[in-house]
């Protein structure tokens, strides 16, 4: 017999350093997966990206096995990381807080080109530097 999906589940949680406790244990608890070997398996994939926020889906059957599907880390923090930061701007048109290089924002959309909706290189970027702006970033060239 087939496996049978039973849900889909999509949250996040920090890569390298998840445990049982919330947001996965309020997010997959319910179904009756194991959330050990859950962990294990995210921590696993995730441990390059340690202390990062990781968008995660993860899809239940029936007989509560899982399949784990692990995105790039947001944005926002590679952003944070490439600036050396460890928090945007409160005041952004008036207070900058660290600056980057359009060579990092264009190795951040590299490593963010499988999530992206653009398909063009330039387009993603320009995206990126909105957010940087947003953030109280200068980018330089």
């Amino acid at each position: 017999m087939a496996k049978q999906l039973t849900a889909t589940v999509k949250f996040h949680a920090t890569g390298g350093k998840a445990t049982a406790a919330p947001p996965v244990g309020t997010a997959l608890g319910k179904y009756g997966l194991n959330l050990g070997q859950f962990v294990q398996q995210f921590n696993e994939r995730t441990k390059e990206h340690m202390g990062m926020r990781i968008p995660v889906v993860v899809k239940v059957y029936s007989d509560r096995s899982f399949e784990l599907e692990t995105k790039s880390p947001h944005s926002v923090d590679l952003l944070k990381q490439a600036a050396g930061i460890v928090k945007g701007s409160t005041r952004v048109p008036k207070e900058k807080v660290g600056s980057v290089t359009v060579a990092q924002l264009e190795d951040i959309v590299k490593m963010k080109e499988k999530d992206l909706n653009s398909y063009k290189l330039d387009k993603s970027v320009h995206v990126l530097m909105g957010t940087a702006r947003s953030m109280g970033i200068d980018v330089v060239e």
